[in-house]
């Protein structure tokens, strides 16, 4: 099994407890912005040393919950100082961007690196098509056509034109080209049945990070994996990635209180805003259909599932080493999945809680699943 190590960059420099949208970045001080900066930066590039297989970088808008509104320059930083560690874009969304921006700047980033470049190309969270003003409801078609788009920038050797439903261009031929051929593995959300079925259509790996239930995370692998199959191709373990919060301590009540700890501040600080713009998407647009609508994941109620029940229903790894080896082992076991995304900073979970948990991780998680 392969880990990757993400990290949402969360603003934590300030604990005021905000309901508005977007939120107002009078609370922002730069200098506070600088440090953490600096620090989720050096805990990134730690993760290489420490046998993290991946790092992830993701995009979010205007709000605390994460700061980094163009991952792409955090992957850059992270480029120059790894050597081997593949660099997860989770990633660019899509339906809010130029897809032929995309393109370059991924490729960019696949020879910085020497083709280590996972490229997700994302629908985003309902929110974020209220912080860039983009229609919810043509999320879905853009994302296809984009994906397409951006494929062919990366593989098409001479100049092409493109005459699209939203997308059109006489002529394009992007500067540099990617290393990996025919391009880089592109990563795809599957966390709802239309998502799935879009990745398994595109040939993409399929990331799940936020299904309610470890069965409901298997019907959506299953149907992934069916698709793939009626349109040739076969999925191994490696196209599938996991999601996981993760608390590793010395004892079990330590990670607890940590995670516990984490979540609460979340909840009151960093959630009030997203929360307010995505209820706004859910009422007042198609964003889903009537059937994904029912199976969202809300994150307001998701706030208040005790750690308990999170690990009863085996959706959080929380515990010691050997806890943390177990519960990995019995997820793959129902999963079958071959990476892992592990999320240690959640809220304000102090960093040096979240560097012992990562050497605990590696020296003694680790080494017990690397078999799976």
């Amino acid at each position: 099994m392969q880990f990757c190590y993400f990290h949402l960059m969360p603003y934590t420099g300030s604990a005021e407890t905000v309901q508005d949208w977007p939120v107002a970045n009078k609370i922002f001080d730069p200098e506070k912005g600088r440090e953490l900066y600096n620090t989720y930066l050096d805990n990134m590039v730690s993760a290489e040393e420490l046998g993290f297989d991946w790092v992830g970088c993701n995009e979010h808008h205007m709000s605390p919950f994460g700061m980094m509104a163009n991952p792409n320059i955090i992957g850059a930083s992270i480029i120059q100082r790894t050597k081997d560690i593949k660099i997860a874009m989770v990633g660019a969304l899509v339906p809010l961007l130029n897809p032929i921006r995309i393109a370059e700047e991924y490729a960019m980033l696949d020879v910085l690196s020497g083709g280590r470049l996972i490229a997700g190309l994302l629908r985003g969270i309902p929110h974020e098509y209220v912080a860039y003003n983009m229609p919810p409801s043509e999320s879905h078609a853009r994302l296809s056509e984009a994906i397409d788009l951006i494929v062919k920038c990366w593989t098409e050797p001479e100049p092409f034109g493109w005459e699209g439903e939203f997308y059109q261009y006489r002529a394009i031929s992007i500067w540099p080209r990617p290393i990996q051929k025919p391009h880089p593995r592109i990563l795809m959300s599957g966390s709802n049945e239309a998502s799935a079925i879009h990745a398994a259509e595109k040939h993409a790996m399929l990331g799940i990070v936020s299904a309610p239930t470890m069965p409901r995370t298997k019907e959506l692998i299953d149907l992934y994996k069916k698709t793939a199959r009626e349109h040739g191709w076969k999925p191994t373990k490696d196209d599938i990635l996991i999601g996981m919060t993760c608390s590793v301590a010395d004892d079990f009540e330590t990670a607890k209180q940590q995670l516990s700890d984490g979540r609460a501040f979340f909840a009151r600080v960093l959630g009030g805003g997203l929360r307010t713009a995505q209820q706004l998407v859910m009422h007042k647009t198609r964003y889903f259909d009537d059937t994904a609508r029912g199976k969202f994941v809300d994150a307001s109620k998701q706030a208040k599932i005790s750690v308990d029940d999170l690990l009863d229903a085996g959706n959080v790894l929380c515990g010691t080493p050997e806890m943390v080896v177990e519960q990995i082992k019995k997820q793959h076991a129902i999963l079958g999945h071959g990476v892992t995304n592990i999320n240690m900073k959640v809220g304000d979970i102090p960093n040096e809680a979240i560097s012992y948990g990562m050497k605990l991780f590696s020296e003694q998680v680790l080494p017990e699943v690397r078999g799976l």
